[in-house]
């Protein structure tokens, strides 16, 4: 598991493997992304903050395979067709259901 940092504040975890999960994390798809999320009224990137992939804690993995995750809460998901999944570690402010989180070419 590995999990994407924005200024050293960890944003977002995915199960991917490591080669997935920059894939993933350093598309243009998802980093469009970032800057139309918000939490707590503020982008969740502002383009320019350092992007930093690295292995996810036992705490962020720990938060990511709760059994009991509610994705009304403060965590949100999102899936693609092969299985994988990110899972947002802020709350998101807005309706996201049309904003893409896995890039075109990895969701087949």
């Amino acid at each position: 598991m590995f999990t994407l940092e924005i200024g050293d504040k960890p944003i977002a975890i995915t199960d991917a493997d490591e080669a997935q999960a920059r894939a993933i994390f350093e598309s243009d798809e998802f980093k469009q992304d970032l800057t139309a999320m918000t939490s707590e009224g503020i982008p969740l990137w502002d383009g320019r903050a350092p992007l930093t992939i690295r292995p996810a804690s036992q705490e962020e993995t720990a938060t990511f395979e709760a059994p009991d995750m509610d994705l009304d809460d403060d965590i949100d998901a999102a899936e693609d067709d092969d299985g994988l999944f990110v899972t947002f570690l802020v709350p998101i402010d807005h309706d996201h259901e049309d904003v893409s989180t896995i890039p075109p070419h990895l969701q087949s």
